[in-house]
């Protein structure tokens, strides 16, 4: 990616990753991503806000070298994972006399990854700032978005902010800015779903912060810049908020058919009933659609087959990544079948130990389901559509 000027005097400076398909070996990029890195340049001082992944340094010194940069006097690090902070090393050895700002956690944890040498950072606290010569960067500590480090970075006179992850999406495009804001949404919120979501307290608190700064330019650490700051921002209000939405999600496997029966079944009470439901093969499932669902559904539903004892590996999988994620779900189940017995149920809730959830009657049956056993399945869909209604998820 070219080296692009934002406003004057700040310029986008990292790279593309078009072919990435899976981050931290555990998430999904079906639209690759981006490693940003911005350079500030005042009459003074210039300043690079994070570098990018260790796989793409030579384009980030090839950015550089096409603005004659030829000194860098303060490197910014506002995270250290690989992705931002990869490339510090080679950046602080071209250009000796770069100094790491930072704070004190993120010093820690760069020197545990990168061996850094302690002589070359400077270390900042919550609102502390840096004079580049008519620019000035003043720092945000933000913890536990998403790590315990991360800090965000307001160019005072531009109104810019660097907010790191934080309003971020995995989406690789050769546009600067947002090309398309539905495509972008979808990215964000997949993005968010997958990254943010367990600390959507924390971040809250953040966005409370920030409403107290006038911003005009959200240029984030993956995907595109944001000249429209309200449209992510109010989607982060809304995703980080209390309220679902009336949404069924339903990951489930089948093995022999019995399972599928009742999904089918449920899918159709559930609409029969004005419920939206997501079904989700998890066989079949990207988990970051999955993760994205998650984000606004009212219930999940658990579709598990026992194996052996237990449930199947791939639904204890989806299981532990909602229970992981923790998203502001209100009302779960399991439904499924068995053969000779196991503890299929039990083992399921007790993997949700950390969602705030009220757990519905679950339907539970062995063998092929019967007519019977459809009619529970049918009086679930009459509780949860009177536990929709209550919570006011469904007009009347």
């Amino acid at each position: 990616m070219a080296a692009r000027e934002i406003v004057s005097g700040v310029f986008a400076v990292g790279a593309i990753d078009w072919d990435r398909r899976l981050f931290d070996e555990l998430i999904p990029l079906p639209n690759g991503t981006t490693y940003n890195s911005y350079l500030v340049r005042g009459s003074e001082k210039t300043a690079l806000i994070d570098t990018v992944d260790p796989t793409k340094t030579s384009e980030l010194i090839a950015n550089l070298e096409s603005l004659g940069v030829d000194k860098i006097d303060y490197l910014i690090a506002s995270h250290a994972e690989q992705d931002h902070s990869g490339s510090i090393p080679a950046v602080l050895e071209k250009f000796a006399d770069a100094k790491v700002v930072t704070n004190q956690k993120c010093r820690d944890l760069l020197a545990a990854l990168l061996h850094l040498p302690e002589e070359r950072f400077i270390v900042i606290d919550d609102g502390g700032t840096l004079d580049l010569g008519g620019k000035t960067l003043e720092f945000i500590i933000a913890p536990w978005v998403h790590w315990p480090e991360t800090m965000l970075t307001y160019l005072v006179e531009d109104r810019v902010l660097f907010p790191c992850d934080l309003f971020g999406s995995h989406y690789a495009t050769s546009s600067l800015y947002v090309p398309d804001e539905c495509a972008v949404y979808e990215a964000a919120k997949r993005y968010y779903a997958e990254i943010m979501m367990p600390f959507r307290a924390s971040i809250r608190g953040h966005l409370e912060k920030l409403a107290t700064r006038e911003i005009e330019i959200i240029a984030p650490s993956h995907g595109p810049v944001h000249r429209r700051p309200a449209f992510i921002i109010d989607a982060y209000r809304d995703w980080t908020g209390d309220a679902v939405k009336n949404m069924v999600v339903l990951p489930y496997v089948s093995m022999h058919g019995s399972t599928q029966a009742m999904v089918d079944h449920l899918l159709d009470a559930l609409i029969n009933r004005g419920i939206p439901v997501q079904p989700f093969n998890l066989t079949k499932t990207d988990t970051g659609d999955l993760a994205k669902a998650l984000v606004d559904a009212a219930t999940i539903v658990i579709g598990a087959p026992t194996v052996i004892f237990g449930p199947h590996p791939q639904v204890v999988y989806a299981a532990y990544l909602a229970n992981l994620l923790r998203p502001k779900t209100r009302y779960a189940t399991v439904i499924g079948s068995y053969g000779w017995g196991g503890k299929t149920v039990d083992t399921i809730k007790g993997m949700l130990d950390r969602l705030k959830v009220e757990v519905l009657e679950p339907v539970y049956i062995r063998g092929y389901p019967t007519a019977e056993d459809f009619a529970a399945l049918d009086r679930l869909a009459d509780e949860i559509e009177r536990k929709h209604r209550e919570a006011g998820l469904i007009s009347t």
